[in-house]
């Protein structure tokens, strides 16, 4: 039984100018075409095809994939799906940023926050050291700082590390938002800022510090951030996890280009040279260069780290027993043999 284009277009939910719009494409020509007056007509068999298209046009899937989608094995348009997924995610990300970015210029006087002095003291001295020491990567030399009610988010990143640290406010007021000031200027204010016991950070064109009567201004920078959370998110449980004297690990560093660690519950050693006694679980052989992890060391408070690897090739976190609102991550190197 021949259908109508009205007809098919209720029975598949589209409408009759999407069908006529698919035929033109040549992605559902209809099973008839009246030859005297050009009237479309279709089969009941068409309905999958004309319900999976609608469905992948729902999720905005561009028609080139769709024409290869429609065509393909069920598992080919699984991947298919899956890839603009992570399209879309991305796409949004990065559409959250700009818009917290025009947001923040738009309504920037409106944002203040008091934090603990010798807290912002200590959160910039343990993520500005991870900026980027030159400009040869627009905005990698500086320290992003994310606004919201709940906390103030301090990172840095050189490609190589990555250092986070969360601070809570005494009091906040205005809207969420975000800013990149320079990690050398931010770090000139850290003992200035320790000396109150509460220090307010406004956002008002630059960034400014305030400490009783006293202040300092900060030069906010226009530049892009790398998408830090899709980083964290996208790790994986890790393989091996183990927690170390970190005072001891920081002095087999010394001297040291390249290390490689193996690493098991009970211990963490370098070949027959070193055995420091460790608490963890898994095992695991990773390298690293020597300065980077001993950096992120000594961001880090307390007298023991915990390091959480998901795989030789994946950045490994380093996480201080002592500081849970803290988190590094370092690239390990590859080990030959």
């Amino acid at each position: 039984m021949r259908l109508t284009i009205s007809e098919f277009a209720r029975m598949v939910g589209l409408a009759p100018s999407a069908l006529r719009f698919y035929d033109d494409c040549g992605l559902l020509p209809p099973a008839e075409v009246d030859a005297a007056n050009g009237y479309r007509y279709y089969d009941r068999s068409q309905q999958p095809r004309a319900r999976l298209l609608r469905d992948l046009r729902e999720i905005d899937l561009p028609l080139p994939e769709v024409r290869i989608a429609l065509d393909a094995d069920p598992a080919d348009v699984a991947d298919l799906v899956r890839s603009h997924l992570r399209t879309l995610e991305a796409k949004s990300t990065a559409t959250r940023e700009a818009a917290t970015r025009l947001l923040t210029q738009l309504l920037s006087h409106q944002t203040t926050a008091a934090l603990g002095g010798p807290e912002l003291a200590s959160a910039i001295r343990q993520v500005a050291p991870t900026a980027a020491a030159t400009t040869e990567y627009p905005g990698l030399d500086c320290v992003l700082i994310e606004f919201s009610p709940d906390e103030l988010t301090f990172v840095a990143t050189d490609r190589y590390r990555l250092a986070v640290r969360t601070v809570r406010p005494v009091e906040f007021g205005g809207v969420a938002g975000r800013v990149l000031v320079r990690a050398d200027e931010l770090a000139r204010v850290s003992r200035w800022a320790a000396a109150g016991e509460v220090v307010r950070v406004e956002v008002d064109g630059g960034l400014v510090l305030v400490r009783g009567e006293e202040s300092r201004e900060l030069a906010v920078v226009d530049a892009e951030y790398p998408a830090y959370q899709q980083i964290l998110d996208g790790l994986t449980p890790p393989v091996c996890r183990v927690a170390v004297d970190r005072a001891g690990l920081l002095d087999v560093l010394v001297g040291r280009d390249v290390v490689a660690f193996d690493i098991d519950a009970e211990s963490l050693r370098i070949g027959d040279e070193v055995k420091l006694d460790a608490i963890g679980s898994g095992s695991v052989r990773v390298g690293f260069t020597a300065s980077m992890l001993a950096a992120a060391l000594e961001a880090s408070v307390g007298p023991d780290v915990l390091l959480e690897i998901c795989e030789p090739a994946r950045p490994v976190v380093v996480r201080s027993a002592d500081q849970g609102t803290f988190t590094t991550l370092v690239m390990p190197v590859r080990l030959d043999g």
